[in-house]
This record gives C-alpha cells, sequence and structure tokens, in this order.
C-alpha cells in the first residue's frame, strides 16, 4: 500500500464515528423549529396589513373615481381590516390543526364544538 491511499480500516472508524455522532444530534432541538413559530406569527401579521392594504387602495380607487372622498375609503379599509382578521383566524386554525396532529398518541379526530366525539354519538 502507498503513503497516499488511505487505510480503509481508519475510514471504515471514522464513518462509524460520524454516524455515531449523527445519531445523537437527531435528539436536539432544531434552530428551525424556533424560527418557524416566528415565521407564522410574520404571515398572521402580512395577511392583516395586506387585508388593510388592499382594502384602502379599492375604496381610495372608488372615491378618486366618483369624487366621493371618504366614504368607500372608510367602508373598503373596514371591510379589509375584517378580511384580514379573517386569514389571521384560518391561519391560527390551519396551526393549531397541525400542533394537534403531531401530538403524542393523537389520531387526528378533532373534536366536535359541543366537546364530544362521533363515536359517543353512535
Amino acid at each position: 500500500m502507498s503513503a497516499d491511499a488511505p487505510d480503509p480500516k481508519r475510514l471504515e472508524a471514522l464513518q462509524a464515528k460520524i454516524d455515531a455522532m449523527r445519531g445523537k444530534d437527531d435528539d436536539a432541538p432544531k434552530v428551525e423549529e424556533h424560527y418557524s413559530q416566528a415565521q407564522h406569527a410574520w404571515r398572521m401579521v402580512t395577511e392583516l396589513v395586506s387585508g388593510l392594504g388592499i382594502g384602502f387602495v379599492i375604496g381610495y380607487g372608488i372615491d378618486w373615481g366618483l369624487g366621493t372622498m371618504p366614504i368607500f375609503l372608510v367602508i373598503f379599509t373596514l371591510l379589509g381590516f375584517v378580511a384580514g382578521v379573517k386569514a389571521m383566524i384560518r391561519t391560527a386554525q390551519e396551526l393549531q390543526d397541525a400542533n394537534i396532529l403531531d401530538l403524542p398518541g393523537s389520531d387526528g379526530k378533532r373534536l366536535d364544538p359541543k366537546g364530544s366525539n362521533d363515536e359517543r354519538d353512535e
């Protein structure tokens, strides 16, 4: 064997150490999980602000076209706010559903609003 050729036994030992270290890191919390909560929060803020902005632009455009400045501006800004809040609630519900499915022992079933399962009603 030449001096430049790698030793296969040492390479196998090194690969075993690498595999052992990778196994230990799987139990550690991921940094991405921490940032995912911030990403969800920014998504919800963006939905609210975009709803307000779109409502404002539509209302201003209608008022500018008709010459009735504050009426449609206020109405569509409020409608945009309502749409933004509804989008935020929908996103929060999606996140809640995803978190419920990730819980250990969860069977993926949702409770009805009264708090009883469909199985009890049968």
